[in-house]
């Protein structure tokens, strides 16, 4: 009789172990998502926002998630700070990391961009201003997106009330996505090489 009840009792602890690791699992995932996405350290107050229990539990959990990551040799790595946890990658893989922030990104014209860089190969110098008439839309975030990939750079300032800038193509760089086309030669009939601009 006694070993029956101490069996139910010993089956039931291990039925309860589970529940409970299978809580922490879900509440370490949590963590996990938490940190992944923020991408900078997290306040435990915050993690234990997230969890819904108390500061100390959810720092509790962390360091298991962070034990965790240990154990299975993650290529990721928790850190704790003063009060607060954050992801980052572990430092033997920096420059694997290092190698694809250096790999040129691929840079891809789109219709506004490309249209308005025509505007500039075969207007220059022109200004914003008369970009914008000409296209009938403000063209900021084409001409921001062309500044960004030295298709274009600011040929100088008009000498008028305001000191607008004046654009102009980087020095043939048009030429090569457009066969041969450069400076005031009508665009028309030019065939464009490819919007990709790598």
């Amino acid at each position: 009789m006694e070993q029956g009840t101490e069996k139910k009792e010993i089956e039931q602890k291990k039925v309860q172990h589970n529940i409970m690791e299978k809580e922490t699992i879900e509440q370490e995932k949590i963590i996990e998502a938490v940190l992944f996405t923020m991408g900078k350290s997290v306040e435990a107050r915050q993690l234990s926002v997230a969890l819904g229990c108390s500061v100390d539990q959810a720092k509790k959990i962390a360091r298991s998630l962070m034990q965790r990551y240990e154990k299975e040799q993650s290529a990721m790595k928790i850190i704790e700070l003063e009060n607060a946890f954050q992801m980052c990658t572990r430092p033997e893989y920096y420059d694997a990391l290092i190698r694809v922030a250096k790999t040129p990104k691929r840079q891809v014209l789109t219709e506004a961009v490309l249209e308005t860089l025509s505007i500039i190969a075969y207007k220059q110098p022109v200004t914003k201003t008369e970009i914008d008439h000409i296209r009938g839309v403000s063209s900021a975030y084409a001409l921001n997106k062309l500044l960004e990939y030295g298709l274009i750079y600011e040929a100088g300032r008009l000498d008028a009330p305001g000191k607008t800038g004046v654009t102009g193509d980087d020095r043939g760089v048009f030429a090569s996505l457009w066969g041969g086309f450069s400076g005031r030669t009508s665009p028309d009939g030019a065939r464009c090489r490819g919007r990709d601009y790598s």
